[in-house]
């Protein structure tokens, strides 16, 4: 039997289909707007397209779900068997997702607990799997959300963008706006903090960028985990393990090559997910992100 809380988190979040569909989780989708011609993320547009069109200085925006469609989500996760519905989305800082979400929740079908986990990407998605884990086990909504805001609490996601011209453009650099213009000579490393993005460095160079953001996951990592940086399988002193998420736009190699030395150097390793990002980050962040999530259990 499904569980008897169910999960709905959007398409920034990342998930691979199997583990949507083994945690029968339910996805809404936002839309990236390309000139005026309207795509949804994960189905009617892919990352590379986006990272074309943005070199071409093609206009790019994003938009989030509409009411409605939370409103179909929501019924669809009632009409399966659901008691209740947990919903957890990208930060409302970034969009307006979480506001609509929450409209819907108000007509909705049975009682839906709307979460701003101030998170994106797979820092979203391990977040939302920890939620999953939680009904699954039984637990009530209380329960859930409480395991969602544990993770989301204990996640870091530290980043490398070539540029900060595509996050200026769409407005998305918060703290770091006023740094621009000093930031444009040298490579910034960003971090997401309070549901914001903020200027960590700056480095000189995108070699000595990508190597200071791997030592700084690997000192992030073994923090967590409670021990010292080491081997693959070395678990801390606290014995906890902790999940890592390499993300990239048109920078597959460079993510690959980072993803095999923090295998090597993280202690506690569990999950080690790679992949791009989708249309929806890729748009705001632009070509040659290189991003980590540190995501603790």
């Amino acid at each position: 039997m499904p569980p008897h809380v169910s999960i709905v988190t959007d398409s920034t979040a990342y998930l691979s289909p199997q583990a949507l569909t083994r945690h029968a989780i339910s996805l809404v989708p936002l839309t990236v707007v390309i000139d005026d011609e309207a795509f949804e993320e994960g189905t009617d547009i892919s990352a590379p397209a986006v990272a074309r069109a943005l070199q071409r200085r093609r206009p790019v925006t994003t938009s989030r779900p509409s009411p409605a469609e939370f409103t179909a989500a929501y019924e669809a996760a009632a009409a399966s068997g659901a008691q209740a519905i947990v919903s957890l989305h990208l930060s409302a800082d970034f969009s307006g997702t979480y506001d609509a979400a929450t409209v819907a929740a108000k007509e909705a079908p049975v009682p839906v607990r709307v979460v701003d986990t101030g998170m994106v990407a797979m820092a979203l998605g391990f977040t939302v799997l920890a939620a999953a884990e939680a009904a699954e086990a039984g637990g009530s909504p209380d329960d859930v959300v409480a395991a969602a805001e544990r993770r989301a609490a204990a996640t870091s996601a530290f980043f490398y963008v070539d540029t900060l011209d595509y996050l200026r453009r769409g407005g998305r650099i918060g703290a770091a706006q006023a740094l621009f213009g000093s930031a444009l000579a040298v490579k910034p490393l960003l971090r997401l903090a309070d549901g914001r993005i903020e200027l960590l460095e700056k480095v000189r160079t995108a070699s000595k960028a990508v190597t200071r953001l791997e030592e700084i996951v690997v000192e992030r990592a073994a923090a967590a985990v409670g021990g010292e940086s080491g081997g693959a399988g070395a678990g801390g002193e606290g014995g906890g393990r902790v999940d890592l998420a390499v993300h990239h736009l048109a920078a597959a190699e460079r993510a690959a090559a980072l993803a095999e030395r923090l295998r090597s150097r993280v202690p506690g390793l569990g999950e080690l997910v790679v992949s791009e990002v989708g249309a929806v980050i890729g748009a705001h962040a632009g070509p040659g992100l290189l991003g980590v999530v540190v995501a603790p259990r």
